[in-house]
C-alpha cells in the first residue's frame, strides 16, 4: 500500500495495483479499476516515485524483468 494524503489533509493507504490511471489537471486524480477517482494533494510524479518505490520494496520488478 502507498500512503497519500487527501486534500482535507487526512491521510489513507491506497493499493496501486488497483490504479487504473493518473491524471494531473488542477489536482491529482486517481482513477482506480472500481470506477471510484481519488483526489490527492501529491502531484502526479510523487505519486508515480511512491508506486515504484513499493513495488520495489515487493519485489515486483523481478517478476517482470
Amino acid at each position: 500500500m502507498i500512503t497519500l494524503t487527501r486534500l482535507s489533509g487526512d491521510e489513507f493507504w491506497l493499493n496501486p495495483h488497483q490504479i487504473e490511471y493518473i491524471e494531473r489537471a488542477h489536482d491529482t486524480s486517481i482513477a482506480m479499476l472500481s470506477g471510484k477517482r481519488v483526489i490527492v494533494r501529491e502531484t502526479v510524479p510523487v505519486v508515480i516515485e511512491k508506486i515504484v518505490e513499493y513495488r520495489r520494496l515487493i519485489g515486483a520488478f523481478k517478476n517482470e524483468e
